[in-house]
């Protein structure tokens, strides 16, 4: 099936309903760290405009200033981006947060030194559309600095078990190739030269494997949507099943949950 034939708008229009239930930033703060560790591996500079696409909570938008530069996100789930406003206002930090498609920016061309993004433009669901419109705003000689679930890591894993219950859009690729040198090769082309790409793990940790599938049925929006719409006992099997997933990438020995989760994170110049 061509991307012609996807309805991409309606797509994304239930994708947005799935953020905007629940409260990610639960989930999404505790990810902070990968953030910080792509605005080093970014190695961004004070001054520098940096753009946090598809950026939730904010995360790489406030490592990115905490280091002096001037940082916006764009995100089209108002309720995220609220909350990114009030993390930058508790910090001090002075970003600015605006809606905005990651497949249509509303941004100028090449008006950023460095665009970022930690496991958020992975889900557009038009993947060259979302890494066309990266290269487009990235200045020539700028970066574009990805963090990005892989595959066969605890995420992807996860992705498997929700795509049992709630099969994706046909036409639709998986959000987890963002994850492989091969995917972005594809995407990008000659565009950016990858200068690193790196496998890195991050470590999910919670009481215990139920306690992992609760807080996510809770607050992971579209996990959040999927669960509630489930009838019983549908709803008890989904739950025992996402509990699984860390269970068998857990690296503790005292009862609770260190699963480590693997992502790549790539870092290139447009060319």
């Amino acid at each position: 099936m061509t991307s012609t034939a996807v309805d991409f708008d309606a797509i994304k229009h239930k994708q947005r309903a799935g953020w905007q239930t629940g409260d990610y930033p639960r989930v999404g703060n505790t990810l902070q760290i990968i953030a910080e560790l792509l605005v080093e591996a970014a190695d961004v500079r004070a001054g520098q405009r940096a753009l946090d696409v598809a950026c939730g909570q904010g995360n790489a938008a406030l490592a990115a200033a905490r280091r002096f530069a001037d940082a916006t996100g764009i995100d089209y789930a108002t309720n995220l981006l609220e909350q990114g406003r009030e993390r930058a206002t508790a910090e001090h930090l002075p970003v600015t947060f605006t809606e905005g498609d990651a497949e249509n920016l509303p941004v100028p061309d090449a008006a950023f030194d460095l665009v970022l993004s930690t496991v958020g433009v992975m889900f557009a669901p038009d993947h060259q559309r979302a890494a066309d419109e990266l290269v487009r705003v990235t200045k020539p000689g700028g970066k574009i600095a990805l963090s990005c679930w892989t595959p066969s890591g605890m995420v992807g894993q996860m992705f498997k078990v929700v795509g049992k219950w709630a099969p994706p859009p046909a036409g639709v690729k998986p959000a987890v190739l963002w994850g492989t040198e091969e995917h972005l090769a594809e995407l990008f082309g000659e565009r950016v030269e990858w200068t690193a790409l790196e496998k890195r793990e991050y470590v999910f940790r919670y009481h215990s494997a139920e306690h992992f599938s609760e807080w996510f049925r809770e607050f992971y929006g579209p996990i959040t949507k999927l669960a509630a719409a489930l009838p019983e006992p549908d709803r008890a099997r989904f739950a025992a099943e996402l509990a699984d997933v860390p269970r068998s990438f857990n690296q503790a020995d005292d009862g609770t949950i260190a699963a480590h989760a693997e992502y790549l994170e790539a870092v290139g110049v447009r060319r």
